[in-house]
């Protein structure tokens, strides 16, 4: 599977453009951090792009999160390391990994909520977001609230945090217009 027909089939099963483009900005940040942490690039875009490919269908259910969205992709003919990290994701469900590329998904799905929100509240210019920005919106539990903020924390096991901030504001930034961002 190329990203082109990773995004075609994330989108035949979203609707909602800001679940779409959440996807983008974790399969952005997971190819910065392969490139950082030495996985595999296309592979981990891959799985950003496709890890909520199941939310609209199990309505949000984190009973269901991860384990539909692993069998929809089997089906498709996914290969299991996709599919597999896809279930894993979940943690509410799984619990912590110790596994690289499951940290690594963790972390960049909740950090895009975070940088997403900070553009949101500069009037959608993710351009004027900073490392120090997102910082101060980390620290502050009541922005993105839906945020877990304990997850983005799991990848001081590989990085500094500050790090990770910059890696993921500047993967997202690479994408901006694809996010409808300026």
């Amino acid at each position: 599977m190329n990203r082109e027909d990773a995004r075609a089939l994330m989108t035949s099963f979203l609707e909602k453009e800001s679940l779409r483009n959440h996807c983008l900005a974790t399969a952005a940040i997971m190819k910065a951090l392969a490139i950082r942490m030495g996985g595999n690039p296309e592979q981990w875009e891959l799985i950003g792009i496709l890890h909520d490919i199941d939310y609209e269908v199990v309505g949000g259910d984190m009973q269901r999160h991860g384990n539909e969205g692993s069998r929809i992709l089997l089906e498709q003919g996914v290969n299991e390391e996709i599919a597999g990290a896809v279930r894993r994701h979940n943690d509410l469900l799984h619990g912590k990994s110790d596994i690289l590329v499951d940290v690594a998904l963790q972390a960049a799905d909740n950090i895009s909520g975070i940088i997403i929100a900070s553009a949101a509240v500069k009037g959608g210019k993710l351009s004027e977001v900073t490392e120090k920005t997102i910082r101060k919106k980390f620290k502050e539990r009541s922005f993105a609230a839906g945020c877990r903020r304990e997850n983005v924390e799991g990848i001081t096991r590989f990085m500094d945090i500050s790090e990770f901030f910059t890696l993921s504001l500047g993967a997202m930034q690479g994408i901006r217009s694809d996010l409808g961002l300026s």
